[in-house]
């Protein structure tokens, strides 16, 4: 079944209501056993708040091979009033947990967008999901609204997705130059059949989360 393209309607909603610029928000790599998870920011203004700007074939990052992913960036970079993609190591996973270590990572992005001149003033965050991991940790910084299938309904919050997803897989890529046996330029970090027989194999690299690992 074709999934419907994602569209700007919630967006042009908050902004209209008062909202001076809208974030889209979505992480990835938060299952993986291996390398960091990184969380995704697309901020939209009013001046990019218009359904003919979204990029074509833009849908959440899940739905997409990682050539058209790949093919999005630059329309991305384009369209956006910001974006960033902030990061927190499997060495911070283990010591913090995974929702402190999902809201480091996403503070670590707003900073981003707001040293690089975006007025985070009025702004309102769209968080993928129906738990708000983050509100609590911003002390009234901006809001935030949690919004279950947002990287499939809300344009932001897909590109946000195809942001995070982009780059931590290259990260991963990258990693995989130095630590050959795990297989991370295929699986990224996830616990596929061939990943835990590596470790055991091996044992775990400086980049696995040992916390997550069991009895493997």
């Amino acid at each position: 079944m074709v999934q419907p393209a994602p569209d700007l309607q919630f967006e042009i909603k908050l902004l209209r209501a008062g909202a001076s610029l809208v974030l889209g928000c979505d992480e990835v790599g938060r299952g993986a056993i291996a390398g960091p998870v990184a969380v995704g920011l697309f901020a939209i203004g009013h001046d990019c708040a218009i359904e003919e700007k979204i990029p074509n074939g833009l849908r959440d990052s899940k739905l997409l091979s990682p050539a058209k992913r790949e093919a999005l960036i630059p329309s991305l970079r384009s369209w956006s009033s910001g974006l960033a993609v902030g990061m927190s190591s499997a060495a911070e996973v283990d010591r913090e947990g995974i929702i402190d270590s999902l809201a480091a990572a996403a503070i670590r992005a707003i900073d981003e967008i707001e040293a690089g001149g975006v007025d985070l003033s009025s702004c309102v965050l769209i968080l993928d999901g129906s738990h708000d991991w983050l509100g609590p940790k911003l002390a009234g910084r901006l809001g935030v609204l949690p919004r279950v299938k947002a990287d499939r309904d809300c344009a932001s919050v897909a590109a946000a997705s195809v942001i995070a997803k982009v780059t931590r897989d290259s990260l991963m890529v990258e990693a995989a130059v130095r630590h050959p046996d795990y297989g991370w330029e295929k699986n990224k970090g996830y616990g596929s059949a061939a990943h835990f027989e590596a470790i055991r194999r091996l044992g775990p690299s400086k980049l696995h989360r040992l916390s997550w690992l069991g009895s493997v």
